[in-house]
């Protein structure tokens, strides 16, 4: 099929071909919506450089699951899941491994942190959110992610999730009631204000 009939497909087609074995198929698919889904890594991993090896590991998972997408959501949507447990599973990955400690900092060592003290402890808290929320249900980490990490209205969130706004509703409450005990400790306020206030970069959608 050539690249301008390959244009002309929805992302249903573009999947389906794939799966039949079109070798530019995927490749369309991921050209189309490859800013999105960059934008998702960055805001779940809250860094370039684990977005961007998330972005991949999620996108060679994806090619070699495409025949497991049932047609039950948007494609986006599925895309958009597993670039979200892909970098939620750097990011816990990352959690468990050791510190480094730093060198000594004097005037002879020509050192400087390149981010002030706030700034790491802001980071470190966001590895600790990650390896939270990747502890949750998958449909509650879904809409916890969408609502209180990328700034979804629940109204569309539930349009993305292909479910009624008060699933998204419940499914948040129950999520950030759990995330509550496990993160308690890192501010004395709501969780979903920890989650958001972490995520600086991060503006909320208009409800």
């Amino acid at each position: 099929m050539s690249e301008a009939d390959l244009r002309e497909l929805s992302d249903r087609e573009l999947m389906a071909a794939h799966v039949a074995g079109d070798s530019q198929a995927f490749s369309e698919l991921v050209s189309r919506h490859r800013d999105r889904l960059w934008s998702v890594s960055l805001r779940t991993t809250g860094d370039p450089e684990e977005a961007s090896d998330a972005l991949q590991d999620a996108l060679i998972s994806a090619f070699r699951r495409a025949d497991q997408y049932r047609g039950e959501a948007a494609v986006t949507t599925w895309l958009h899941r597993i670039v979200v447990n892909a970098g939620l599973d750097r990011l816990r990955r990352r959690a468990v491994r050791p510190t480094t400690t730093l060198p000594d900092h004097n005037e002879n060592s020509g050192l400087e942190l390149v981010e002030p003290r706030d700034a790491i402890a802001e980071r470190e808290n966001w590895i600790e959110i990650s390896a939270a929320l990747a502890e949750l249900p998958q449909d509650q980490r879904e809409a916890i992610i969408l609502v209180d990490v990328q700034g979804y209205s629940v109204e569309a969130a539930a349009k993305e999730l292909n479910c009624p706004t008060g699933t998204i509703k419940s499914r948040c409450s129950r999520g950030r009631a759990k995330l509550a005990e496990s993160l308690g400790h890192l501010r004395n306020q709501d969780v979903g204000e920890i989650v958001t206030t972490t995520d600086q970069s991060n503006p909320r959608k208009e409800e």
